[in-house]
């Protein structure tokens, strides 16, 4: 049985889906409609959603299109990335940080608008539902939550364009469509769907959107450096550079030499496994060099808690826990290892490769005159000894009793 609702604010791209969505929401809900388009650096004119809006009914003050590129960035990537975030192993979760951010707008919009509802375009089976809505509910438990995937049988692309013709919405239908479903922003482009079910399926070269194939890329290799402040990268090749525009730089500069393609087989919340695509160039370079200078500036048991603990918050950004107290604690946690990850990296990138060729800082726990094979004046090599007796003494004890038994 539906919920009543009065007004709803639909996070709105202007697609196929959503252009559905918004009728389907009026037809079935009989609802006022407020449409949502994020601005998170997705590489596209989004003016024609406007357009679109208009044309299905929308009033001009129920349309919203905001910039949150440097928002996305700033609260959202780079905080990630001083925790050297990666799901399992390979994903940098470009798809999975931006959904915290539109939810929490789209909340907000509806508390501005007086709106009582809020709705998306996830499907039943991926995990964008479970992110959109967490973040809903982190923020006003109050709304209804429509999830029209969940809801009609409009189950496959010819399905919602005999509904889009029946009811008149005009869809771009110029050139080829792409056979894969895509997600974009500034942090990465996703490809999944396709011949990509087959996860044995090496994925055409066409696919791939943004980066160069490595095989074409340059061939000479291009040395770039990154100063961090914090944890945070604030300038490129001595250049300060707001938190967006350091993301949108680090992307071109990645996509030229062919860096940050992975092809994985994920898991996924709902509980199946997923093949997916991702091209992730600045981010690539981001997690590289925040290593290196974290490699100098920070302290080792600090380095090693900080690498136990980092699964752990991949995995609540993955699932959709971004506003979860828990992730909250860890952040706490690992910002407050940033206070000196402060410094410059200078980076090498060759044909899809990302090599930390140079690290220095002000602040560096690297100290020659300890680590030098060369004679030194500040490291009694006699000590050792006792330190390796003392470290093994359990090793000792326990010989001890097993022989004697």
């Amino acid at each position: 049985m539906k919920q009543e609702v009065k007004k709803v604010v639909l996070a709105y791209s202007g697609g196929l889906d959503t252009s559905v969505i918004l009728k389907w929401l009026q037809d079935e809900y009989k609802c006022e409609v407020v449409t949502f388009t994020a601005d998170l650096g997705q590489g596209e004119e989004l003016e024609p959603a406007r357009k679109k809006a208009l044309e299905l009914g929308i009033k001009p003050e129920n349309i919203f299109i905001d910039d949150l590129k440097e928002e996305f960035v700033k609260d959202y990537v780079f905080p990630m990335f001083r925790a050297n975030t990666i799901y399992e192993g390979e994903y940098l979760l470009g798809t999975s940080i931006a959904r915290p951010l539109i939810a929490k707008r789209q909340a907000e919009i509806a508390k501005l608008t007086g709106a009582d509802g809020v709705s998306h375009g996830a499907t039943g089976k991926g995990n964008d539902q479970v992110r959109f809505e967490m973040g809903y509910l982190a923020h006003d438990s109050t709304l209804t939550i429509i999830a029209p995937w969940r809801e009609w049988d409009l189950n496959s692309r010819e399905k919602l364009l005999a509904y889009a013709d029946k009811h008149n919405i005009s869809i771009e239908r110029k050139g080829k469509k792409s056979p894969y479903s895509m997600d974009a922003n500034l942090l990465h482009i996703s490809y999944e769907g396709g011949i990509l079910e087959n996860p044995n399926a090496e994925p055409e070269e066409s696919m791939w959107l943004w980066t160069t194939s490595p095989e074409n890329a340059p061939q000479t290799p291009e040395y770039i450096e990154i100063s961090y402040k914090n944890g945070d990268p604030i300038a490129l090749n001595g250049i300060e550079l707001s938190p967006a525009t350091m993301l949108k730089s680090l992307n071109e500069i990645g996509n030229k030499h062919g860096i940050g393609r992975v092809d994985i087989v994920e898991n996924r919340f709902v509980g199946m496994k997923a093949r997916g695509c991702y091209e992730t160039p600045g981010g690539t370079i981001m997690l590289k060099a925040h290593r290196a200078m974290e490699s100098i500036t920070l302290d080792r048991e600090a380095a090693h808690l900080k690498d136990e603990m980092m699964p752990r918050y991949a995995k609540l950004i993955y699932n959709g826990f971004w506003f979860s107290p828990e992730r909250q604690m860890l952040q706490a946690a690992i910002d407050n290892t940033q206070t000196f990850v402060s410094g410059t990296v200078r980076i090498k990138l060759y044909k899809g490769n990302v090599m930390v060729v140079g690290r220095s800082s002000d602040i560096s726990l690297f100290n020659p005159e300890y680590s030098t094979f060369e004679e030194d004046a500040v490291y009694d090599q006699k000590d050792a000894a006792g330190f390796i007796k003392l470290n093994a003494l359990r090793f000792i004890i326990a010989g001890k009793a097993r022989k004697n038994k």
